[in-house]
């Protein structure tokens, strides 16, 4: 079982609830319950008639659950927000709050494989459940998709080069570990931009094993539904694929393309934006290293 301390401090955690504005008796939604920090906060506003309902798909996020009434711990994938909330009851909510990327609780568990630090099996799975892992996406997919997979979610340039020495090093066998990964690329790591372009690497497979683009795109567009109007969404997002779909969602509900024009020639937009891109300080950087990229985007809904 993991304890809640091992999850760390929450990122944003007033900003992010401020953003919310919360109503006493209202119903809110932490797709991304972790370690509960943001949920705690949340709850300590509620008051007596409020609800709040947490998502995650993390079975070691579970050992967290709050001891509170007014909350509920839903077991599942955020991509399924809607129907999971329609089976209790709620169809629609004042505000959801969400903290994208892998809590700092993934990133320390070395059998996890997610972190660039330790040795592990391919894995990077975010729920066991899930079929497809970091082994599969390394040791079955072909040149073309290995190479949309660092191109899409890595950003790299030498996405051809990667997929290419991939496929040829597995020829020879299977590639296991995080470690015999690093060593079949390591002529792409120049020891100066070596977390660099690790880190990218490793979120590039990431990505695709959880199929964090689609997920996010799937939530966005219920959120939309689930809403109420005046309700608010609190979205923090940790690298640029994220932030480009929350920021492009929040401004015209599209992920691509324009707005429809009404009769007077105004886009018809669903949200309105909520101050300005939040990102955090320096001395919460100090205190908690995952914050350093994290940039946090609110919208009410119209």
């Amino acid at each position: 079982m993991m304890m809640t301390m091992e999850y760390h401090n929450p990122v944003l955690l007033k900003e992010t609830v401020d953003g919310l504005n919360i109503k006493p008796d209202g119903v809110y939604v932490d797709v991304t319950f972790g370690g509960g920090g943001h949920s705690k906060e949340i709850l300590r506003r509620l008051g007596p008639n409020g609800k709040l309902f947490g998502f995650d798909q993390d079975e070691d996020a579970w050992a967290n659950a709050l001891p509170d009434d007014r909350f509920t711990l839903i077991q599942e994938n955020f991509r399924y927000i809607k129907r999971f909330l329609r089976f209790h009851g709620i169809k629609q909510v004042d505000g959801i709050l969400a903290d994208l990327g892998v809590s700092s609780h993934q990133f320390d568990v070395p059998e996890r494989g997610f972190s660039t630090r330790f040795d592990a099996d391919l894995d990077m799975r975010m729920s066991k459940k899930n079929e497809l892992d970091a082994y599969k996406v390394i040791n079955e997919y072909d040149e073309t998709n290995l190479r949309r997979v660092f191109l899409d979610y890595g950003e790299l340039k030498v996405a051809p080069a990667l997929a290419r020495t991939i496929i040829e090093a597995r020829e020879k066998k299977d590639i296991n570990t995080t470690d015999e990964l690093k060593l079949i690329l390591a002529k792409f790591l120049p020891e100066q931009f070596k977390n660099k372009i690790l880190a990218q690497i490793y979120q590039a497979i990431r990505i695709e094993v959880n199929q964090e683009m689609d997920v996010l795109k799937e939530f966005l567009e219920q959120s939309l539904e689930i809403l109420k109007p005046g309700g608010r969404l609190s979205v923090i997002s940790y690298h640029s694929l994220e932030d480009r779909l929350v920021k492009r969602f929040m401004k015209n509900g599209l992920f691509e393309g324009e707005p429809e024009r009404d009769f007077f020639g105004n886009f018809s937009v669903p949200f309105k934006l909520v101050g300005k891109l939040i990102v955090p300080d320096e001395a919460e950087i100090k205190l908690n290293n995952r914050a350093r990229s994290a940039k946090l985007r609110i919208a009410e809904k119209i």
